[in-house]
């Protein structure tokens, strides 16, 4: 077990590689990734059961100890990033699918790799955590409707199909891994410790799955995704960092929002964009995934070095 619990610590630590190395072999070599389409929801299924795992009361106290600072963050998480991405898919007047694909990655809530940045960070990791879990919590009825709200003018979205796919690989996994942790007690210490390792395969699955399906609309339209994805991410880490120095946030907090904001669940987003919409449409959230742990490790090194200065 101590062995398997350190190969999850390394291959949680270079998660961006193995996300990266992946797509690429999936780009080139599309085929033998096709037959895990089928598993996108199940894989998801799984990291949100993982979340579940790990959730802890103290968690939610975040919230009632420093409800504001928590209310900012869900905000900011559910208005910058789908605003932003309704902003330039209209700019760049982007095709009906990859427009469809951009918000719905903007409108889904945190992922869990936000913790770990954030933590790489020196940032606030307890208020990082609450964050996640509340947006992950509000996923059900926020995500659909901004979904609803902002990419109707390109495809038509159901409502009441994104909320169901969403309660049932977001909501019923968590709520089922907090009763297998209330049961298992201690012993749930060891099933923790191997959960990178199960949410990064899980993650690299879907990216490449998600990637050989599109791979030929990706040759044809992947450099403008990737620009868009890149621009997305970049504003939504800057502007989360400096909505939190508006409103008087201490150094660690706004680096935890700046995070918050700009990394996203983009397997979620991969999950519903293949579910409801076209694979090209989930192609904005697989590289997503790809490039957000890319410049999340780049900012965490630069956080790092920041000193807590008036003018930090």
């Amino acid at each position: 077990m101590r062995a398997l619990a350190a190969l999850s610590r390394f291959v949680g630590n270079t998660f961006a590689l193995w996300v990266l190395l992946f797509a690429v072999l999936a780009f080139f070599q599309p085929a033998p990734f096709l037959p895990a389409t089928s598993w996108i929801v199940t894989l998801l299924g799984l990291i949100m059961f993982g979340m579940g795992l790990t959730l802890k009361g103290s968690d939610f106290a975040e919230v009632a100890r420093r409800p504001l600072w928590v209310a900012l963050g869900v905000g900011a998480q559910f208005v910058i990033m789908p605003l932003l991405a309704w902003l330039l898919c209209q700019l760049l007047g982007l095709p009906a699918e990859i427009a469809v694909g951009v918000i719905l990655v903007g409108c889904c809530p945190g992922g869990t790799a936000s913790n770990v940045i954030t933590w790489f960070s020196r940032g606030d990791v307890a208020l990082s955590v609450s964050i996640t879990a509340v947006t992950t919590l509000l996923a059900p009825l926020a995500t659909p409707a901004l979904i609803w709200l902002l990419a109707s003018a390109w495809l038509p979205v159901n409502f009441a199909a994104l909320f169901t796919s969403i309660v049932q690989i977001v909501l019923l996994p968590i709520a089922l891994g907090l009763i297998a942790r209330r049961l298992l007690g201690a012993r749930v210490r060891h099933v923790v410790e191997i959960l990178p390792l199960v949410s990064v395969v899980s993650i690299v699955i879907i990216v490449a799955a998600v990637v050989a399906a599109s791979q030929a609309k990706i040759a044809e339209s992947g450099l403008l995704i990737m620009a868009v994805v890149i621009l997305h991410n970049s504003l939504g880490l800057g502007i989360g960092y400096f909505a939190a120095r508006l409103f008087g946030l201490p150094l660690a907090q706004r680096k935890t929002l700046s995070i918050e904001v700009g990394m996203q669940n983009s397997g979620l987003g991969a999950a519903l964009a293949s579910a409801h919409f076209s694979p090209l449409a989930a192609v904005p959230s697989a590289l997503f995934s790809v490039w957000h742990n890319l410049s999340g490790a780049l900012l965490a090194t630069f956080y790092r070095r920041l000193d807590d200065k008036p003018d930090a």
